[in-house]
């Protein structure tokens, strides 16, 4: 969007190398459980001037405006500042409205959210639902207060886990997930499982970094390019291994598909953040094993085998 309602500093996370902690909760938060709900809105045929009056009684610097909850556009205070200069303070909504609006999706990862604010550096932006409806607006604020609690959260489970550590039972040695194509809602539950299994084994933090990357690219290929399918996780006295069986529709040219770069997702795929072409490449790097067989038309295997003593570098090092 021009979503200019206020530029906003980059928020100091990666959604990359941060530590695992965060990285954790950034792909484990949807964006609806940070969004802020109770969202105030204006319809088309309120006046800029009305809109400005707003703004200043709720000192918010943006407004979406909205009918029968369908998003029209956003009205920023640089919208704002425009109609004053040019005169057009009086006109409605609908006539200087930014309808370009780049929004987000409330069951996409909150790492989304932190990659979309540092790129476009706008304030805020408009969080709709499946059915396309605006249910929450996201700031850098929502962003970071939610990560405050969360972590705190976190410490506390950590220390609780680790007083009752030696009496937890061996309960994580074999795992498996399900996968729904195009279901983000539930993308990263796996990876997110695995990480607490070795967590709680009090593996070396870079295997458990490495064993993640390759867990949650996986996971993700088979949401946006399978039909569905599972991740298991075997947890063995020197190695973990992944494996990634889907239904189809194959792989046609695997050595094409590993190259980093190479993708055959769609613009709506590519448009929500996914379809990269780094999948299968970031799984085969971070492994010290590696094996995919695809058939056309009958799904795809991969296998990645990480060992707990592995000297291998940490992923991007």
């Amino acid at each position: 969007m021009d979503n200019r309602s206020s530029i906003t500093e980059d928020i100091p996370i990666s959604t990359v190398d941060s530590p695992s902690v965060i990285l954790e909760l950034i792909y484990q938060l949807k964006i609806k459980d940070v969004m802020n709900s109770a969202v105030i809105t204006a319809k088309k045929t309120d006046t800029m001037r009305h809109i400005q009056a707003l703004m200043r009684e709720n000192y918010i610097t943006g407004l979406p405006v909205i009918e029968d909850q369908r998003l029209l556009g956003i009205v920023s205070i640089d919208d704002i500042v425009t109609a004053l200069d040019k005169g057009f303070i009086d006109c409605p909504a609908q006539e200087r409205m930014t309808t370009n609006v780049i929004v987000l999706e409330d069951d996409m990862p909150l790492s989304f959210a932190i990659s979309y604010l540092n790129k476009y550096r706008y304030g805020r932006f408009p969080v709709l639902n499946k059915r396309q409806e605006l249910v929450g607006i996201l700031s850098s604020k929502d962003v970071i207060r939610t990560l405050l609690v969360e972590m705190n959260r976190e410490v506390l489970r950590l220390e609780k886990m680790h007083q009752s550590q030696a009496a937890l039972p061996d309960r994580y040695s074999e795992m498996e997930f399900a996968t729904v194509r195009y279901d983000f809602e539930l993308a990263g539950r796996a990876s997110t499982e695995i990480k607490k299994a070795l967590k709680n084994r009090d593996i070396d933090p870079k295997i458990i970094r490495r064993v993640a990357i390759a867990s949650y690219e996986l996971e993700i290929n088979q949401v946006v390019h399978s039909l569905g399918g599972t991740i298991s996780c075997s947890i063995q006295p020197d190695k973990v291994i992944i494996v990634a069986s889907d239904t189809g529709p194959g792989i046609s040219d695997v050595n094409l598909a590993l190259q980093e770069g190479w993708s055959t997702a769609n613009e709506w795929i590519r448009s929500l953040g996914f379809g990269a072409g780094m999948g299968l490449a970031n799984t085969k790097r971070v492994s010290d094993e590696f094996f995919i067989n695809s058939v056309v038309g009958a799904g795809t295997t991969v296998r990645s085998v990480v060992f707990l003593n592995s000297p291998k570098e940490e992923a991007g090092s």
